[in-house]
């Protein structure tokens, strides 16, 4: 089997590239199946400050190309393969990416959870100038600016809380008339005077040049449109585990997040997950490339127990 890995890593964001590095470095055959575009969502992000290590800001794409450059350097391989399917039922597994088929003594997924988007083609435009789903990220950067959070649910609460940190002013555009988050957090929102809450209205268009510069929403009502001026927009309608090809193999939650022990490793036996795909609740950079080093350094320990 010549493509025949130690160790198989789904996806190529900091926690896969973190897992990649450790298990090279531990003198096992590591390969990465990057997907069409190493890196993750962290390339989308378009300035970094709180990742250790780094005294002056630094681009997302720049971070994660050091990160790629760093594993390549040790020795792991990198395929710009999808993985569309895996048979566990014997070791060594099997993994097929498009036409493809990769061999693998133990897998570790890290393929991260994607960001539910609005779909509007002016959204597309300003994602890393001015749109962003993550306020811990980019929050910092709209010191004394005003900015709009879109969603209802805790998570949009709780950015436009954080938001107020930094910005003068903050919007929280609710498609519905009551938010669904929990009363605390709906009690911090209303409490705050640097928010405003926007009920019954949706976005229906980002407007500016080069960078954002306001919001057209409508009222889901009257169809009433408004115009509001903000230097930034944070989109909080939820995240989705990108989990689909799993769903036979190994255990999700009711969220489709993958469900791991203490040593990240899934409901079946050699394959273990790292990062946003089994972690609902930071989805930070620092934490998926922690993650990533803890299950490699648990997968070295299965691939021990073999020989």
């Amino acid at each position: 089997m010549e493509k025949l890995s130690d160790i198989l890593i789904i996806g190529a964001g900091p926690s896969g590239l973190t897992a990649g590095i450790y298990g090279a470095r531990g003198g096992y055959k590591t390969t990465i199946l990057t997907g069409s575009l190493a890196g993750g969502q962290l390339l989308y992000t378009s300035e970094i400050e709180n990742f250790p290590g780094f005294e002056n800001p630094i681009s997302g794409y720049d971070l994660m190309n050091r990160m790629i450059n760093q594993a390549k350097r040790l020795g792991v391989i990198m395929a710009d393969e999808q993985a569309t399917a895996i048979d566990a039922s014997k070791n060594p597994f099997q993994i097929t990416a498009g036409e493809k088929i990769y061999y693998a003594k133990t897998i570790i997924i890290a393929t991260g959870a994607s960001a539910k988007w609005l779909g509007l083609e002016s959204e597309k435009k300003f994602r890393g100038k001015g749109i962003s789903s993550c306020a811990t990220c980019d929050g910092f950067f709209y010191k004394n600016k005003t900015v709009c959070v879109i969603g209802g649910g805790d998570t949009a609460c709780e950015d436009a809380v954080f938001l107020t940190k930094f910005a003068s002013k903050v919007y929280l555009i609710h498609r519905r008339d009551k938010f669904r988050a929990s009363y605390l957090a709906q009690k911090k929102v209303l409490s705050n005077p640097k928010i405003e809450v926007i009920y019954n209205h949706i976005p229906e268009d980002f407007i500016g040049d080069e960078k954002l510069k306001g919001i057209k929403i409508k009222n889901v009502n009257t169809g009433e449109m408004r115009e509001i001026p903000v230097d930034g927009a944070f989109v909080a309608i939820g995240h989705h585990p990108n989990t689909k090809i799993f769903s036979n193999i190994i255990k999700l939650d009711d969220q489709g997040y993958i469900i791991v022990d203490s040593n990240y490793e899934t409901s079946a036996k050699g394959i273990f997950a790292c990062g946003d795909v089994c972690d609902p609740k930071y989805k930070q950079a620092i934490a998926a490339a922690g993650i990533g080093c803890m299950a490699a350094m648990n997968a070295i320990k299965y691939l021990e127990s073999l020989e």
